[in-house]
Protein backbone atom coordinates (compact mmCIF):
# COMPACT_ATOMS: atom_id res chain seq x y z
CA UNK A 1 0.00 0.00 0.00
CA UNK A 2 1.11 3.72 -0.54
CA UNK A 3 1.09 6.65 2.23
CA UNK A 4 -1.67 7.86 0.05
CA UNK A 5 -3.80 4.97 1.24
CA UNK A 6 -3.10 5.51 5.14
CA UNK A 7 -5.22 4.13 7.60
CA UNK A 8 -6.76 5.80 10.11
CA UNK A 9 -6.97 4.97 13.88
CA UNK A 10 -9.50 5.17 15.82
CA UNK A 11 -9.14 8.00 18.32
CA UNK A 12 -11.30 6.20 21.22
CA UNK A 13 -9.51 3.14 20.72
CA UNK A 14 -12.77 1.29 21.17
CA UNK A 15 -11.33 -2.33 20.20
CA UNK A 16 -7.50 -2.29 20.27
CA UNK A 17 -6.67 -5.89 19.57
CA UNK A 18 -8.79 -6.06 16.30
CA UNK A 19 -7.73 -2.84 15.06
CA UNK A 20 -3.66 -4.37 15.43
CA UNK A 21 -4.80 -7.69 13.34
CA UNK A 22 -5.82 -4.91 10.76
CA UNK A 23 -2.88 -3.50 10.35
CA UNK A 24 -1.12 -6.52 10.69
CA UNK A 25 -2.55 -8.01 7.36
CA UNK A 26 -1.39 -4.99 6.00
CA UNK A 27 2.22 -5.45 6.69
CA UNK A 28 5.64 -5.10 9.40
CA UNK A 29 4.82 -1.43 9.01
CA UNK A 30 1.93 0.53 7.98
CA UNK A 31 1.24 4.31 6.96
CA UNK A 32 -1.51 5.85 9.44
CA UNK A 33 -3.37 8.96 9.99
CA UNK A 34 -3.30 9.67 13.87
CA UNK A 35 -6.63 12.19 15.45
CA UNK A 36 -6.09 15.51 13.49
CA UNK A 37 -4.90 14.01 10.63
CA UNK A 38 -1.08 14.20 11.69
CA UNK A 39 0.66 11.43 8.96
CA UNK A 40 3.11 8.60 10.96
CA UNK A 41 3.99 5.20 10.59
CA UNK A 42 2.55 1.96 12.65
CA UNK A 43 5.03 -1.58 13.16
CA UNK A 44 2.84 -4.27 13.25
CA UNK A 45 4.29 -7.05 15.05
CA UNK A 46 6.97 -7.62 18.21
CA UNK A 47 10.19 -7.23 16.34
CA UNK A 48 9.29 -5.08 14.06
CA UNK A 49 8.61 -2.91 17.26
CA UNK A 50 11.58 -3.73 19.57
CA UNK A 51 13.97 -3.49 16.21
CA UNK A 52 12.90 0.32 15.57
CA UNK A 53 12.72 1.24 19.94
CA UNK A 54 16.75 -0.27 19.64
CA UNK A 55 17.88 1.58 16.74
CA UNK A 56 19.54 4.71 17.54
CA UNK A 57 18.73 6.07 13.97
CA UNK A 58 14.86 6.38 15.30
CA UNK A 59 14.61 9.98 17.39
CA UNK A 60 12.09 11.06 20.35
CA UNK A 61 13.13 14.97 19.69
CA UNK A 62 10.43 16.33 16.81
CA UNK A 63 12.34 19.60 17.05
CA UNK A 64 15.94 17.95 15.47
CA UNK A 65 14.09 15.01 14.29
CA UNK A 66 10.11 15.58 12.51
CA UNK A 67 9.89 16.84 9.17
CA UNK A 68 6.65 18.52 9.64
CA UNK A 69 7.51 19.64 12.86
CA UNK A 70 7.65 23.55 11.83
CA UNK A 71 4.34 22.84 9.80
CA UNK A 72 2.37 22.84 13.50
CA UNK A 73 1.29 26.00 13.15
CA UNK A 74 -0.32 25.65 9.62
CA UNK A 75 -2.45 22.30 10.78
CA UNK A 76 -4.66 23.28 13.61
CA UNK A 77 -5.65 19.98 13.83
CA UNK A 78 -2.53 18.85 15.03
CA UNK A 79 -1.97 20.52 18.16
CA UNK A 80 -3.30 17.98 20.97
CA UNK A 81 0.13 16.14 19.54
CA UNK A 82 1.92 18.93 21.43
CA UNK A 83 1.12 17.59 25.10
CA UNK A 84 3.09 14.39 23.44
CA UNK A 85 6.15 16.06 21.51
CA UNK A 86 5.61 19.50 22.54
CA UNK A 87 7.16 19.17 25.54
CA UNK A 88 10.73 18.86 26.70
CA UNK A 89 11.21 15.90 29.31
CA UNK A 90 12.73 12.30 29.00
CA UNK A 91 9.46 11.17 26.57
CA UNK A 92 10.74 14.37 23.88
CA UNK A 93 13.99 14.30 24.05
CA UNK A 94 17.56 12.20 22.23
CA UNK A 95 21.11 11.65 23.13
CA UNK A 96 22.37 13.68 25.46
CA UNK A 97 19.34 15.73 26.65
CA UNK A 98 17.79 12.46 27.15
CA UNK A 99 20.31 10.87 29.66
CA UNK A 100 21.11 14.24 31.31
CA UNK A 101 17.20 14.52 32.37
CA UNK A 102 17.09 10.70 33.16
CA UNK A 103 19.98 11.20 35.46
CA UNK A 104 18.27 13.67 37.60
CA UNK A 105 14.84 11.87 38.00
CA UNK A 106 16.65 8.36 38.35
CA UNK A 107 17.68 8.73 42.26
CA UNK A 108 13.52 8.34 42.46
CA UNK A 109 12.91 5.46 41.43
CA UNK A 110 16.47 2.94 42.22
CA UNK A 111 15.81 -0.65 43.58
CA UNK A 112 16.63 1.22 46.85
CA UNK A 113 13.82 3.73 46.70
CA UNK A 114 11.81 1.33 45.82
CA UNK A 115 11.81 -0.94 48.54
CA UNK A 116 11.92 1.69 51.08
CA UNK A 117 8.47 2.71 49.51
CA UNK A 118 6.87 -0.84 50.08
CA UNK A 119 5.46 -0.82 53.72
CA UNK A 120 4.03 2.52 52.91
CA UNK A 121 2.49 0.91 49.50
CA UNK A 122 1.02 -2.02 51.88
CA UNK A 123 -0.19 0.51 54.50
CA UNK A 124 -2.23 2.45 51.61
CA UNK A 125 -3.34 -0.54 50.23
CA UNK A 126 -4.62 -2.15 53.15
CA UNK A 127 -6.45 1.30 53.92
CA UNK A 128 -8.15 1.30 50.82
CA UNK A 129 -9.16 -2.22 51.23
CA UNK A 130 -10.51 -1.74 54.61
CA UNK A 131 -12.53 1.57 53.44
CA UNK A 132 -14.07 -1.57 50.58
CA UNK A 133 -14.62 -4.03 53.14
CA UNK A 134 -17.31 -1.78 55.24
CA UNK A 135 -15.95 -2.65 58.59
CA UNK A 136 -15.58 -6.27 57.94
CA UNK A 137 -19.09 -7.43 57.88
CA UNK A 138 -19.65 -9.79 55.60
CA UNK A 139 -23.64 -8.30 55.07
CA UNK A 140 -22.12 -5.17 54.37
CA UNK A 141 -22.19 -4.15 50.66
CA UNK A 142 -23.12 -7.33 49.61
CA UNK A 143 -25.28 -6.36 46.98
CA UNK A 144 -23.75 -3.29 46.39
CA UNK A 145 -21.77 -2.09 42.48
CA UNK A 146 -18.33 -0.91 43.43
CA UNK A 147 -16.00 0.65 41.01
CA UNK A 148 -12.91 -0.95 41.68
CA UNK A 149 -11.02 1.82 39.68
CA UNK A 150 -12.34 4.52 41.72
CA UNK A 151 -12.01 3.20 44.96
CA UNK A 152 -8.78 1.08 44.26
CA UNK A 153 -6.84 0.97 41.38
CA UNK A 154 -6.87 4.55 41.25
CA UNK A 155 -6.13 5.92 44.15
CA UNK A 156 -3.16 3.52 45.39
CA UNK A 157 -0.64 4.76 42.66
CA UNK A 158 -1.60 8.68 42.62
CA UNK A 159 -1.03 8.49 46.66
CA UNK A 160 1.95 6.83 45.96
CA UNK A 161 3.54 8.75 43.65
CA UNK A 162 2.08 12.20 45.39
CA UNK A 163 3.58 11.83 48.15
CA UNK A 164 7.24 11.05 46.35
CA UNK A 165 6.67 14.45 44.63
CA UNK A 166 5.30 16.55 47.72
CA UNK A 167 1.82 16.82 45.84
CA UNK A 168 -0.37 18.75 48.54
CA UNK A 169 -3.80 16.69 48.62
CA UNK A 170 -5.54 19.70 47.70
CA UNK A 171 -3.78 19.72 44.21
CA UNK A 172 -4.44 15.78 43.78
CA UNK A 173 -8.02 16.02 41.57
CA UNK A 174 -6.16 18.76 39.37
CA UNK A 175 -3.51 16.30 38.48
CA UNK A 176 -5.75 13.76 37.57
CA UNK A 177 -7.69 15.81 35.41
CA UNK A 178 -4.93 17.40 33.69
CA UNK A 179 -3.25 13.45 32.84
CA UNK A 180 -7.05 12.47 31.42
CA UNK A 181 -7.51 15.60 29.80
CA UNK A 182 -4.20 14.66 27.61
CA UNK A 183 -4.80 10.72 27.49
CA UNK A 184 -7.99 11.74 25.75
CA UNK A 185 -7.51 11.58 21.86
CA UNK A 186 -11.06 11.98 20.57
CA UNK A 187 -10.70 15.97 20.72
CA UNK A 188 -8.11 16.95 17.92
CA UNK A 189 -9.70 20.77 17.93
CA UNK A 190 -7.42 23.88 18.66
CA UNK A 191 -9.82 24.32 21.58
CA UNK A 192 -8.95 20.88 23.67
CA UNK A 193 -5.00 21.64 22.64
CA UNK A 194 -5.30 25.26 23.89
CA UNK A 195 -7.25 23.80 27.31
CA UNK A 196 -4.41 21.44 28.00
CA UNK A 197 -1.93 23.58 27.40
CA UNK A 198 -3.28 26.35 29.75
CA UNK A 199 -3.79 23.30 32.53
CA UNK A 200 -0.21 22.53 32.26
CA UNK A 201 0.85 25.54 32.76
CA UNK A 202 -1.68 26.44 35.47
CA UNK A 203 -1.61 23.00 37.78
CA UNK A 204 1.81 22.14 36.99
CA UNK A 205 3.30 25.66 37.63
CA UNK A 206 0.95 25.78 40.76
CA UNK A 207 3.06 23.06 42.34
CA UNK A 208 5.97 24.52 41.06
CA UNK A 209 5.40 27.82 43.05
CA UNK A 210 4.06 26.04 46.03
CA UNK A 211 7.19 23.69 46.63
CA UNK A 212 9.02 27.10 45.71
CA UNK A 213 7.56 28.58 49.33
CA UNK A 214 7.20 25.30 51.43
CA UNK A 215 9.67 23.29 50.17
CA UNK A 216 9.97 19.23 51.82
CA UNK A 217 11.47 15.92 51.78
CA UNK A 218 10.06 15.39 48.50
CA UNK A 219 11.52 14.97 44.16
CA UNK A 220 9.93 18.70 43.17
CA UNK A 221 11.65 19.91 45.79
CA UNK A 222 15.17 18.45 44.69
CA UNK A 223 14.20 19.05 41.14
CA UNK A 224 13.76 23.27 41.83
CA UNK A 225 16.71 23.05 43.63
CA UNK A 226 18.36 21.95 40.49
CA UNK A 227 16.87 24.35 38.60
CA UNK A 228 17.92 27.25 40.80
CA UNK A 229 21.82 26.24 41.78
CA UNK A 230 22.29 24.59 39.04
CA UNK A 231 20.46 25.99 35.69
CA UNK A 232 22.49 24.52 33.07
CA UNK A 233 21.54 20.56 33.80
CA UNK A 234 17.90 21.49 34.45
CA UNK A 235 15.71 24.70 32.95
CA UNK A 236 12.58 25.96 34.04
CA UNK A 237 10.66 24.52 30.71
CA UNK A 238 12.61 21.10 31.18
CA UNK A 239 11.29 21.32 35.11
CA UNK A 240 7.65 21.99 34.06
CA UNK A 241 7.24 19.28 31.19
CA UNK A 242 9.43 16.51 33.60
CA UNK A 243 7.04 16.92 36.33
CA UNK A 244 4.14 16.22 33.90
CA UNK A 245 5.86 12.87 32.70
CA UNK A 246 6.78 11.46 36.41
CA UNK A 247 3.77 12.77 37.86
CA UNK A 248 1.61 11.39 35.27
CA UNK A 249 3.36 8.67 34.03
CA UNK A 250 3.66 7.53 37.66
CA UNK A 251 0.38 6.92 38.71
CA UNK A 252 -1.56 6.85 35.36
CA UNK A 253 -0.25 3.31 33.87
CA UNK A 254 -0.23 1.79 37.02
CA UNK A 255 -3.94 2.33 37.15
CA UNK A 256 -4.51 0.76 34.57
CA UNK A 257 -2.10 -2.35 35.11
CA UNK A 258 -3.68 -3.00 38.30
CA UNK A 259 -7.50 -2.46 36.76
CA UNK A 260 -6.90 -4.39 33.49
CA UNK A 261 -5.13 -7.57 35.88
CA UNK A 262 -8.40 -7.87 37.55
CA UNK A 263 -10.55 -7.47 34.79
CA UNK A 264 -8.22 -10.06 32.82
CA UNK A 265 -8.16 -12.39 36.09
CA UNK A 266 -11.75 -12.12 36.26
CA UNK A 267 -12.92 -12.98 32.62
CA UNK A 268 -10.62 -15.98 33.19
CA UNK A 269 -11.29 -17.86 36.46
CA UNK A 270 -9.23 -21.42 35.97
CA UNK A 271 -6.50 -18.48 36.02
CA UNK A 272 -7.53 -17.00 38.73
CA UNK A 273 -8.05 -20.62 40.56
CA UNK A 274 -4.49 -21.43 39.41
CA UNK A 275 -2.87 -18.50 40.89
CA UNK A 276 -4.83 -19.40 44.43
CA UNK A 277 -3.45 -22.75 43.92
CA UNK A 278 0.30 -21.42 43.84
CA UNK A 279 0.64 -23.05 40.36
CA UNK A 280 1.10 -19.50 38.75
CA UNK A 281 2.75 -16.61 40.61
CA UNK A 282 1.48 -13.04 40.49
CA UNK A 283 4.40 -12.12 38.80
CA UNK A 284 3.33 -14.05 35.52
CA UNK A 285 -0.10 -12.64 36.07
CA UNK A 286 1.39 -8.99 36.06
CA UNK A 287 3.75 -9.97 32.57
CA UNK A 288 0.58 -11.22 31.33
CA UNK A 289 -1.20 -8.31 31.85
CA UNK A 290 1.38 -6.04 30.52
CA UNK A 291 1.84 -8.28 27.24
CA UNK A 292 -2.06 -8.31 26.54
CA UNK A 293 -3.12 -5.07 28.38
CA UNK A 294 -0.48 -3.00 28.12
CA UNK A 295 -1.03 0.43 30.10
CA UNK A 296 0.56 2.40 27.28
CA UNK A 297 -1.54 0.86 23.60
CA UNK A 298 0.25 3.15 21.12
CA UNK A 299 3.08 6.05 21.73
CA UNK A 300 3.48 8.83 20.13
CA UNK A 301 5.67 9.73 18.47
CA UNK A 302 9.47 8.71 17.35
CA UNK A 303 10.91 9.90 14.10
CA UNK A 304 13.24 8.74 11.36
CA UNK A 305 16.62 10.47 11.72
CA UNK A 306 17.66 8.70 8.48
CA UNK A 307 16.15 6.63 5.64
CA UNK A 308 15.13 3.62 7.43
CA UNK A 309 14.44 -0.30 5.60
CA UNK A 310 11.29 -2.10 7.05
CA UNK A 311 11.24 -5.11 5.02
CA UNK A 312 10.12 -4.05 1.88
CA UNK A 313 9.09 -0.53 2.96
CA UNK A 314 11.41 2.53 3.33
CA UNK A 315 10.33 4.98 6.12
CA UNK A 316 12.25 8.44 4.69
CA UNK A 317 14.19 10.29 7.18
CA UNK A 318 11.83 12.97 9.33
CA UNK A 319 9.23 10.69 9.14
CA UNK A 320 6.86 10.15 12.53
CA UNK A 321 6.75 6.59 13.89
CA UNK A 322 4.76 5.27 16.71
CA UNK A 323 5.22 2.62 19.17
CA UNK A 324 2.98 0.05 19.03
CA UNK A 325 2.96 -1.49 22.68
CA UNK A 326 -0.46 -3.21 21.80
CA UNK A 327 -0.29 -4.97 18.82
CA UNK A 328 3.31 -6.37 19.95
CA UNK A 329 2.08 -8.21 22.78
CA UNK A 330 -0.66 -9.82 20.71
CA UNK A 331 1.58 -10.87 17.35
CA UNK A 332 0.86 -14.20 16.67
CA UNK A 333 4.35 -14.70 15.29
CA UNK A 334 6.04 -13.99 18.65
CA UNK A 335 3.42 -15.59 20.96
CA UNK A 336 1.72 -18.04 18.99
CA UNK A 337 -2.18 -18.23 17.45
CA UNK A 338 -3.33 -18.01 21.07
CA UNK A 339 -1.53 -14.75 21.59
CA UNK A 340 -5.17 -12.58 22.34
CA UNK A 341 -5.56 -15.32 25.22
CA UNK A 342 -4.92 -14.50 28.52
CA UNK A 343 -2.69 -17.12 29.83
CA UNK A 344 -0.23 -16.33 32.64
CA UNK A 345 1.03 -19.92 32.40
CA UNK A 346 3.44 -18.24 28.92
CA UNK A 347 5.52 -16.40 31.33
CA UNK A 348 5.86 -13.55 28.73
CA UNK A 349 8.24 -11.34 30.95
CA UNK A 350 9.78 -10.49 27.52
CA UNK A 351 6.83 -8.18 26.69
CA UNK A 352 7.78 -4.53 25.81
CA UNK A 353 5.25 -2.42 27.83
CA UNK A 354 7.70 -0.86 30.01
CA UNK A 355 9.74 -0.48 26.74
CA UNK A 356 13.34 -1.22 26.13
CA UNK A 357 16.85 -0.19 25.97
CA UNK A 358 17.86 3.69 26.91
CA UNK A 359 13.85 4.66 27.19
CA UNK A 360 12.50 1.88 28.94
CA UNK A 361 10.30 3.50 32.17
CA UNK A 362 12.55 4.36 34.77
CA UNK A 363 9.21 3.81 36.77
CA UNK A 364 8.92 -0.14 36.09
CA UNK A 365 9.83 -1.42 39.10
CA UNK A 366 7.64 0.61 41.10
CA UNK A 367 4.81 0.03 39.15
CA UNK A 368 5.30 -3.78 39.51
CA UNK A 369 6.06 -3.66 43.39
CA UNK A 370 2.65 -1.83 43.69
CA UNK A 371 0.85 -4.05 41.17
CA UNK A 372 2.21 -7.00 43.27
CA UNK A 373 1.15 -5.56 46.06
CA UNK A 374 -2.32 -4.49 45.82
CA UNK A 375 -3.54 -7.57 43.88
CA UNK A 376 -2.82 -10.41 46.03
CA UNK A 377 -4.09 -8.45 48.80
CA UNK A 378 -7.32 -7.63 47.23
CA UNK A 379 -8.00 -11.04 46.26
CA UNK A 380 -7.06 -12.09 49.28
CA UNK A 381 -9.46 -9.89 51.19
CA UNK A 382 -12.44 -10.69 48.89
CA UNK A 383 -12.30 -14.27 47.73
CA UNK A 384 -15.64 -14.11 45.68
CA UNK A 385 -15.06 -10.73 43.79
CA UNK A 386 -16.73 -10.86 40.30
CA UNK A 387 -17.55 -8.18 37.95
CA UNK A 388 -21.10 -6.88 37.70
CA UNK A 389 -22.26 -7.89 34.58
CA UNK A 390 -25.50 -6.18 35.42
CA UNK A 391 -23.78 -2.87 35.02
CA UNK A 392 -23.29 -3.53 31.20
CA UNK A 393 -19.77 -3.81 28.68
CA UNK A 394 -16.99 -2.89 30.62
CA UNK A 395 -15.97 0.34 28.20
CA UNK A 396 -12.38 1.22 27.59
CA UNK A 397 -10.96 5.01 28.24
CA UNK A 398 -11.41 7.24 25.21
CA UNK A 399 -7.85 7.15 23.81
CA UNK A 400 -5.98 5.05 21.17
CA UNK A 401 -3.17 6.16 23.75
CA UNK A 402 -4.18 4.71 26.87
CA UNK A 403 -5.17 0.65 27.54
CA UNK A 404 -7.77 0.44 30.45
CA UNK A 405 -11.38 0.96 31.63
CA UNK A 406 -13.40 3.83 32.65
CA UNK A 407 -14.91 2.25 35.69
CA UNK A 408 -14.87 -1.19 36.88
CA UNK A 409 -18.17 -2.31 38.48
CA UNK A 410 -17.42 -5.27 40.87
CA UNK A 411 -19.43 -6.94 43.74
CA UNK A 412 -17.73 -7.75 46.36
CA UNK A 413 -19.14 -10.50 47.61
CA UNK A 414 -21.51 -13.62 46.40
Amino acid sequence: MTTTDRIVLDPFGSDLHAESARLRALGPIVPIELPGGIPAWAPTGYDTLKELILDPQVSKDPRKHWRLWPELGAHPTWGWILGWVGVVNMLSTYGTDHARLRRLVAPSFTARRTESLRQRVETITTELLDTLDGGGDPADRSGETVDLKAAFAHPLPMRIICELFGVPEDMREDHVRLVASIMDTTDPTPEHAARVQERIGSVLGGLIAYKSEHPGDDMTTELIRVRDEEGDRLSGEELLYTLLLVIGAGFETTVNLVGNAVVALLRAPEQLAAVRRGDLGWDAVVDETLRLHPSIATLPLRFAVSDLKVGDVTIPAGDAIVTTYAAAGVDPAHYGPDAEVFDAARRADDHLAFGIGVHRCIGAPLARMEALTALPALFDRFPELRLDTDAGELEQVPSFIASGWQTIPVRLRG
